[in-house]
């Protein structure tokens, strides 16, 4: 019988020649049958809107989803809406919120007119007191195209006077960090060859470092934030995905002088590795290692690096899949705005949710003090336990532990990854259940 090969996900998200060689090679292949396909999407939707998001889901677990409706797919996952909810409701939010978005862009602008101008800021333009910074080559490095002099929107006043608002002078010292990483992120595809992408999502994350007061902008977000704008046309849409993922993600990006937000998650892989394979931990503790930072960069940006664009992009939507739970929206969103929709009302079946959260749910849910264990920790514990061998065998020191799950890169499988962190998930919850 023939069967679909698949074509590879990487073909939709276009890798620049002369970096071909330095980018790991996809494995995901897209194939009828299997991945989310437009015609299943669209079937899933009752004539007034309502989504089954069970079929939705249990298809995401089988193939992923076709890139060409990935950005509307990833909006229900990631809690923009409610599956309950009908085809006007989310109209009448999708037009609120680009509103919402025009008006802090417009703030922003206000404070900074390179926002929305179609630039972006690679060099700092302001001091820690306010100063704003006149050197003549700091200048050109934050307008490449030597054409700031020329638009009329800066005013003597943003060029010379002192700033005094605290909150503002950290928002501005953060613009040129954001600039310098933005031009940096997914260098290797064609679609960031273009100056207005480049800028789209300088503008996404300027705005968002004004609104989030506790974090504003870390390194690391850039690359969460970058397939959002490849994915979905308009900006505003962009923009609230990233921030419902930042809502999963932002205690990752919280940081003290004494600790790193992504504490939490590094001492939980600790725990599951300690409770799974004592032995491996053991070894991890006696290399001085037992703070698991070598796994730092996974956790933080979602195994951007050890992946092709393509199958990161895969492997976040199976792992939202897995971890959805039907009241995301609702948890988000205000009080006075839930249960307007007619569909919010209907009782929730065990189905709707992701296969790992109804695990969590079968088994009580709130292990330990920080209550669920996120799959992307059991997704890091998965490569350590199918690297064990060669880590008990060949690490010596934490650099030899770093230079084993480097060579990762590129010969992970985004699927067998998932696979492998549920199974572990359910030792896990076993073996602590029974403790």
């Amino acid at each position: 019988m023939w069967r679909d090969p698949g074509a590879p996900t990487d073909s939709f998200y276009l890798i620049r020649p002369e970096c071909a060689d330095d980018v790991p090679k996809t494995k995901f292949k897209i194939k009828a049958g299997k991945t989310l396909s437009e015609r299943r999407w669209r079937a899933a939707f009752s004539p007034e809107g309502y989504l089954d998001i069970a079929k939705t889901l249990s298809r995401i677990h089988r193939g992923g989803i076709h890139p060409s409706i990935r950005g509307e797919v990833w909006e229900f996952l990631l809690g923009c809406f409610d599956p309950r909810s009908t085809f006007d409701d989310r109209e009448d939010i999708r037009k609120r919120r680009r509103v919402q978005y025009a008006t802090w862009k417009e703030v922003c602008r206000q404070m900074d007119s390179v926002v929305g101008s179609g630039r972006i800021i690679t060099a700092p333009l302001i001091t820690e007191d306010g100063f704003p910074i006149q050197d003549p080559l700091n200048l050109l490095e934050a307008n490449p195209n030597g054409n700031a002099s020329d638009d009329p929107s800066v005013s003597q006043k943003e060029d010379s006077e002192q700033i005094t608002d605290k909150r503002i002078i950290q928002w501005k010292l953060t613009l040129h960090q954001i600039g310098l990483d933005v031009v940096r992120t997914d260098r290797t595809l064609v679609y960031y060859e273009k100056q207005e992408h480049l800028s789209k999502l300088w503008d996404i994350l300027a705005v968002y470092a004004w609104i989030d007061k506790d974090v504003g902008y870390c390194q690391g977000m850039s690359d969460l934030c970058s397939p959002m704008i490849m994915i979905l046309d308009d900006e505003a849409d962009a923009f609230w995905c990233f921030e419902r993922l930042m809502r999963k993600l932002r205690g990752n990006f919280r940081c003290t002088d004494s600790s790193v937000g992504v504490e939490t998650q590094l001492t939980s892989l600790a725990s599951v590795i300690h409770i799974l394979d004592p032995k491996l931990h053991q070894h991890i503790e006696a290399l001085g290692g037992g703070d698991y930072l070598f796994a730092f960069r996974m956790l933080m940006v979602l195994f951007r690096r050890e992946f092709s664009f393509g199958d990161s992009l895969y492997l976040w939507e199976m792992m939202w899949a897995l971890e959805y739970d039907p009241d995301l929206y609702c948890m988000y969103e205000e009080p006075e705005s839930m249960g307007k929709s007619e569909g919010s009302k209907k009782p929730k079946s065990s189905r709707q949710f992701g296969k790992f959260e109804r695990e969590n749910m079968k088994n009580g849910g709130n292990v330990g003090d920080q209550g669920p264990v996120p799959i992307s920790v059991f997704l890091v514990a998965s490569v350590l336990k199918e690297k064990s061998t060669k880590l008990l065998t060949e690490a010596r020191g934490l650099d030899d532990v770093v230079k084993i799950l480097n060579d990762i890169t590129g010969n992970l499988d985004a699927k067998k990854a998932c696979s492998g962190a549920m199974k572990l998930h359910k030792r896990y919850l076993r073996k602590v259940k029974t403790a």
